[in-house]
């Protein structure tokens, strides 16, 4: 029994290992940002998260879409906070939505979502940075996001960052190096070079700063109750605690006059 046990743990070690390495066949790199909203207290910058949103709108909103995000939330506390007259100014100015009671399209409004973006066929950018948080690490587990900081706008960041400028051609499609990109060869051109966008704010504007910001404004639309969940962990924890304690002081209290009693026919 243990004999078989042993070699079922080997075997299934082994095709582990196999498929670590096919998949590591590429040496990707995924570079460690410092983002403020990493660790147990971290929270979101809300003037990153504005500047990432000016990027995303005057950069990746050309190709990609938002469709899961609700145009009123850039005004939530812990997030981008703009004013309610800039949300509405900011829908009614860059996007325009498909109303079915019209019949036609019509300037977006703060209670409309980002509008999607199918023309490119590129991939809506609403979930990117969660579906990306289990890049590294044990398969889908997201383990050096936990323990190291490292998940999907790490990703995202290094992904912008990580363009070589080699190119080649498969089947009539350019293909463009990318470090950060498994498999080493993407589809789509860099999107970004530093200097793209000017920010009002005076911030650096070179690519690894822009990369940035856009990672944060794009972990955001994927998480934007990430600062709740945190604030609402972290008091079951206290509570947790403050109830284990109570739990061992009433148990001592009970079993007291027991033990001595038992003490004492010893």
């Amino acid at each position: 029994m243990l004999k078989n046990l042993t070699l079922s743990v080997i075997a299934a070690l082994g095709l582990t290992a196999g498929a670590a390495s096919a998949a590591g066949a590429y040496d990707t790199h995924i570079e460690d940002f410092d983002f403020s909203f990493e660790g147990p207290f971290g929270s979101y910058d809300q003037m990153q998260l504005q500047r990432g949103l000016q990027v995303y709108t005057e950069v990746c909103a050309s190709c990609h879409g938002l469709q899961y995000v609700p145009l009123r939330t850039l005004g939530d506390a812990g997030g981008p906070a703009l004013p309610e007259d800039q949300v509405r100014a900011y829908a009614e100015q860059n996007f325009e939505v498909y109303d079915e009671v019209l019949e036609d399209f019509r300037a977006a409004r703060p209670t409309d979502n980002f509008p999607a973006n199918n023309g490119a066929g590129a991939p809506d950018l609403s979930m990117m940075a969660k579906a990306r948080a289990g890049f590294h690490g044990p398969y889908g587990l997201g383990i050096n996001q936990f323990f190291k900081g490292m998940g999907g706008a790490e990703y995202i960041a290094s992904l912008l960052t990580g363009y070589t400028g080699e190119e080649k051609e498969e089947a009539g499609i350019i293909l463009y190096e990318n470090k950060a990109f498994p498999g080493g060869w993407i589809s789509m051109a860099p999107p970004l070079y530093g200097d793209d966008v000017e920010y009002a704010d005076g911030h650096s504007t070179d690519l690894h700063h822009v990369s940035q910001d856009v990672a944060a404004f794009l972990m955001w639309t994927a998480e934007p109750k990430m600062m709740a969940r945190k604030e609402a962990g972290f008091v079951g924890f206290l509570f947790l605690t403050v109830l284990s304690v109570l739990l061992y002081l009433t148990n001592k209290r009970i079993w007291a006059p027991i033990k001595k009693k038992a003490k004492q026919s010893a």
